[in-house]
């Protein structure tokens, strides 16, 4: 929304016609209704370094709420990064509990359950500072009423426990902007990562891979990268294989994960149908002298790529999550999905 008006200011010269569809589009931003709500930590402060903790939020079960933005509420020195999930049921009752459920570590006095018990799926992530999040006109997330999204679970990673030393509390959270007017289509969020471990000393990478099996055809319009400190690029692709079995590669979008960690827009205008296949590579560089696995904690590692995309309808895809078990066990040119004509220079550059 706020980038068409930006543009539309940014204009030093416009046709009649360029202006008739200018007006045309500030026409309908301005005539969308939104209101926001935040979701927010309740002044937590966690005791120990890698801390997960959850807070839910209760969606209107009579009325349908359409969520159309996003705005962070936090600054990377004292959040790693945030979840933000849509669940039928959360993990718990309770107003925080402990919810890194593959973290060692577990925080003195509070329950430990995952983000959602039933129902799970991701709607928004933020790590390193990232910005507000605005959804393509038409695009929404819906939530509340009769949808699938009942509760808003909100997940935040304290890597680091420092600022809380001096008696410090967080409300670390983000506000959703939402509209009650229906939208045309639905926004989804597909999430590729991998299991697996990295050797001390080498360059490695971690693949996945997962076919789409669904009769909906998708609009990939945003993605976004996360890895810990060894990842270099991160870079996801749409593979359609032809008559001849020969696979074609179609980037979505890569990124350096160093680089605030947001969503940003994808580099080509496609689509995803089914049979399809969406594929992820992070690169990792390691001169530790030990092996580094895929963790919860910043002496582990991570791989993951988001798409955000939208279909026609109220409902994205039932599939929401591709991951493999990673190196040394799975790449593009072993295991299955088994690929080929894989872009291996271009995967792993910027």
């Amino acid at each position: 929304m706020k980038s068409t008006v930006v543009k539309a200011l940014s204009m030093k010269l416009l046709s009649w016609q360029a202006l008739l569809v200018l007006l045309f589009e500030l026409s309908s931003v301005l005539s969308l209704q939104t209101e926001s709500y935040s979701i927010l930590m309740p002044n937590v402060a966690p005791k120990k370094p890698e801390t997960y903790l959850c807070t839910p939020v209760r969606v209107d079960p009579t009325t349908k709420h359409y969520v159309v933005g996003f705005s962070p509420n936090a600054t990377m020195n004292v959040a790693h990064h945030m979840l933000l999930f849509g669940c039928t049921t959360p993990g718990s009752s309770e107003e925080v509990w402990d919810c890194g459920e593959m973290a060692t570590s577990r925080q003195q006095g509070l329950k430990r359950a995952s983000a959602c018990s039933k129902g799970s799926q991701i709607i928004y992530a933020w790590a390193r500072d990232a910005p507000d999040l605005a959804l393509p006109e038409d695009v929404a997330f819906e939530v509340g009423g009769e949808s699938k999204i009942q509760y808003l679970v909100l997940q935040v990673h304290y890597a680091d426990v420092s600022a809380f030393e001096n008696g410090h509390t967080d409300e670390s959270g983000v506000a959703l902007h939402y509209t009650d007017e229906p939208q045309p289509k639905a926004a989804g969020v597909f999430l590729l990562g991998t299991n697996g471990y990295i050797a001390g000393k080498t360059t490695e990478y971690m693949e996945t891979a997962c076919g789409i099996n669904e009769n909906k055809i998708m609009h990939p319009f945003a993605f976004r990268t996360h890895t810990h400190s060894l990842g270099r690029v991160v870079s996801g692709y749409r593979v359609r294989r032809d008559h001849r079995g020969v696979d074609e590669w179609t980037l979505i979008g890569k990124k350096n994960p160093m680089k605030p960690q947001m969503f940003y827009p994808v580099s080509n205008n496609l689509t995803v149908v089914k049979g399809d296949v969406l594929a992820a590579r992070c690169t990792m560089v390691s001169d530790r002298s030990r092996i580094t696995k895929v963790g919860p904690t910043n002496e582990d590692e991570m791989c993951n790529f988001y798409v955000m995309y939208w279909v026609e309808g109220s409902q994205p895809l039932n599939q929401k999550y591709c991951f493999t078990m990673g190196p040394p066990f799975y790449y593009w040119d072993r295991g299955f999905p088994f690929l080929n004509n894989i872009p291996s220079k271009d995967a792993s550059s910027i």
